[in-house]
Parts: C-alpha cells; structure tokens; sequence
C-alpha cells in the first residue's frame, strides 16, 4: 500500500468516501484555505489601491503585476512539482504567500505605501501561486481513491470560498482596516500550508530516469504526453477560444449590462444565484458518473452559454437569476468531469506538468479577451458582443463534440500509473473511447492500489 492510511485494496465494489482518508480531509481543508485567500485577496487588493489614490489604472497594474508571473512561470511549476513532489512545492508557495501578505499588512499599517511596492508584493504572490497550482491536479488520486467524487467536493469548497471571500473581505475593510485585512489572508495561507506539511509520503509516481534530466528536458516531456492525447489538447485548444470569446467578455460586460438593468442590488442577487447554482453542480458531480464523461460535461456547459444572453437580451430579473443558477450549475458539473478525466488517464508522474499546460492553455488569453472587450463594445454596442459570445460558445461547444476523441473517452475511476510511471504514450482514443496501445492495458494493470492520490486544477 501506498498510503499510511488506507485499510483495504481496491475492489470491484463502490469506492470509499474521500472522508475516510485523513489525507483528504487535510488536504480538503488546507484547500478550502488557499481559495478562501484567493477570494479575499483581490478586493483587499482593488480596496487598498484606491484608497490609496491610485485610481483604477493602479488596480490595472497591481492585478496584472499578480497575473503576469503566473502566466509566465506555470510550465516551471509543473516541471518542479513532478520533481520536487507537489506538496513540497505548495508548502513553499504557502510560505511565500504568508510573508508576502504580511509586509503588505505592515505597509498599508505604516502609511506612505508606494505603487511599485504593491506591484512588487502582488508580483511574489503571483509567483508563487503558479508554483502552487499545478500541483493541485497531482495530489488528489494521492489522498482519494474516490477522484470524481473528492473533485466534486472540492469544487463546491471552491464555490463557497467564491460567495465568502469577497464578502469577507470587504467586511474586513468596512469594519477594520486594510492592514488587517491582509493579515487575515496571511492567516488563511498559514491553515493552507499548516494543511499540506502532513501529506509527506504520498505516493511520488516519479521516474528515476528523469532525476538529473534538465529543466528543457522535462518541459519537453509534458508536452509530449499533453500533445499525445487528442481528447487534452483538442479541448484546450478549443477553450483557449472560449476564453477569448466567452469568459473574456461576459464578466465586465455581463456586470455592467446586469448592474444597468436590475441595479447594483439585484446584480448581487444575479451573481449569488450563480453562487449557488455551482454548488449544484458540484453536488451533482458526486452523483452523477456518466460512461463518457467529458460529453456528459459538454452538455452542460451549454447551460453556461445562456449566461451572456440574459443580459445581450435584457431578460427580466427573475428569468436571469435562474439562467445565472443553471449556467453555474452547468460550468461546475464540468469543471467535476475534466478534472476527474485529467486526474485518471495522465499518470502521476507527469500530472503536475500536463496540468499546468492545460492552464496556461485555459488562461492565458482571458486577459486579453478582457481587454479588448470595452473598446469592441463602443464600436458594436455590449450587447451585441454578449450575443455574440453566446453564440460562439454554441459553436465551441458543439465542435468539442464532434471531436471522436473527446466524444469517445471513458470514464476511468482509478488513476492511471505503471511501473515506471508512465502511462500511455499515445493515448488518443478509439472510436470507442479505450486506448488502443498496449501501454494502456499496462497501466490498467497496475492501478495505483492506494487511497492517497491527486487535486481538481483550479480554472483562473
């Protein structure tokens, strides 16, 4: 066994609850800590640069001082998580965090804070959080046996930090100070890496081989198993798209249409409805076990393309609050299926480095949908760019299932793993879905017999 606390091998019968794995319930915890941060985080941040006179142009640089580390340094930290472990990594990602949050406190409590002070600080903690988070994907098989079902739970964890950390925050600032809102996020990495320094001994999945291989080397290795598999970068590829179209606009437009139409209150309410539709989700995501589980989440991401036409068509509040609760139940239930398919079918030992390109892939263009989303709206009317986003995710959508690759793979409820710690080398699927090569069947055979293993990649 792999894992100090699992009590019996796996059989043919259901899977044991992730709550039964002390090593999940750490690592659960020590997740919903670094999310509950994460949502404080970026209103303490918008807060303190405005009132600290720099106006929205300084928020710009703090956030994209935040966001440029992460989008230039995740390949990096999926390349030191497969060869550090991921919770080596992350315990030093906490760290960084903790002192970064910290100094921050200390400024905004000495007055006189600078601009570039802040940038810098918000720049170490963008840093570390691209060592962070590809670590995430590798460490739930290690700690579950039950992956979809610790994904889902994770994801509701994820969903609760989203509804509690900006309220929080601002409750914080409302009622205490800036400084100390900061001190509290500190706090909140603390419990994330006071979490993860338990989880030593996890099964590592690595290969010997790899141990003195460059760096150059092993990037080169997670993009061949990250370009092997059609069903991974056919859907990356497709949501860097979706990114650019759909998430890049609907957030500011969405909230500007919304907050003009329904009022700054009724917005509110909108965006809790979204709130608590993806904790449906995620509830339905420990139930619900499709055969193919990405067209299962395909499906309901189509839900989630009626989240730019409420406001493009100016429906009434109640029809847009229940548009809000389903399209978040339908972004959630898909969030449970890919992590779960990324998490089974990549072995451990190139997890961290599959994940992180499959988040510079998902990421790296909302910014720039973003951006260009204000000046396309003068020129064309916000609504009409929000109609066209909901049309673009149709066509997405819908091109991700005429992919055979996507449309035909399996669900797979234990982790892939063999003896050396990969899988299969090319693991594009057949038209039923199954690996065609005879790694596969190898790695079949040698299921990681554990109930430790790895953690949801989380969607920035």
């Amino acid at each position: 066994m792999t894992t100090v606390d699992t009590t019996a091998a796996h059989g043919s019968g259901p899977l044991p609850s992730p709550w039964r794995s002390r090593r999940f319930r750490l690592f659960f915890t020590a997740r919903s800590a670094s999310l509950l941060a994460d949502g404080m985080l970026m209103v303490s941040v918008t807060t303190s640069v405005l009132g600290a006179g720099f106006g929205a142009t300084g928020v710009g640089y703090a956030l994209a001082a935040w966001m440029a580390p992460i989008v230039l340094l995740i390949l990096f930290g999926g390349v030191l998580a497969d060869r550090f472990t991921p919770q080596v990594m992350m315990v030093g990602a906490d760290a960084v965090r903790v002192v970064a949050m910290l100094v921050m406190a200390a400024l905004f409590a000495g007055g006189g804070v600078r601009l570039w002070q802040i940038m810098a600080l918000m720049a170490v903690s963008g840093a570390a959080t691209a060592m962070f988070q590809p670590g995430l994907a590798s460490i739930v098989p290690r700690v579950a046996d039950d992956i979809q079902r610790a994904n889902a739970l994770l994801r509701i964890s994820e969903s609760m930090a989203t509804l509690i950390g900006p309220g929080l925050a601002g409750f914080l600032v409302a009622y205490w100070d800036l400084a100390g809102s900061f001190v509290v996020i500190a706090a909140a990495y603390a419990v994330s890496a006071g979490g993860l320094l338990p989880l030593r001994g996890l099964a590592s999945g690595r290969d010997g081989d790899e141990d003195d291989a460059p760096m150059w080397r092993r990037l080169a290795t997670g993009w061949h198993e990250f370009r092997s598999r059609s069903w991974l970068w056919g859907v990356i590829s497709l949501w860097a798209v979706y990114g650019l179209f759909v998430f890049g606009p609907s957030l500011p437009l969405g909230a500007a249409l919304l907050t003009e139409q329904h009022g700054a209150t009724g917005y509110g309410w909108i965006a809790s409805a979204d709130g608590l539709g993806t904790i449906i989700g995620g509830l339905l995501g420990m139930r619900v076990r499709p055969r193919r589980p990405l067209v299962a989440g395909v499906c309901a991401m189509f839900f989630f393309a009626l989240n730019p036409l409420a406001p493009a068509l100016g429906w009434n509040f109640a029809v847009t609050a229940v548009t809000g609760m389903v399209a978040g139940c339908g972004f959630a239930f898909w969030g449970v299926m890919w992590a779960t398919s990324v998490q089974s079918h990549i072995p451990l030992a190139v997890l961290s480095r599959v994940s992180a390109y499959d988040i510079a892939g998902s990421i790296m263009v909302i910014p720039l949908g973003r951006a260009l989303a204000g000046p396309v709206a003068e020129s064309f009317g916000a609504d009409r760019v929000l109609l066209f986003s909901s049309a673009v995710s149709f066509v997405l959508l819908g091109a991700m299932l005429c992919v055979p690759a996507i449309r035909g793979l399996t669900r797979r409820d234990r982790p892939a793993a063999d003896a050396d710690g990969y899988g299969d080398g090319d693991a594009d699927a057949d038209a039923d879905g199954e690996s065609s090569t005879g790694a596969e069947s190898k790695t079949e055979q040698a299921a990681v017999p554990a109930s430790g293993k790895d953690a949801a990649a989380a969607e920035v």
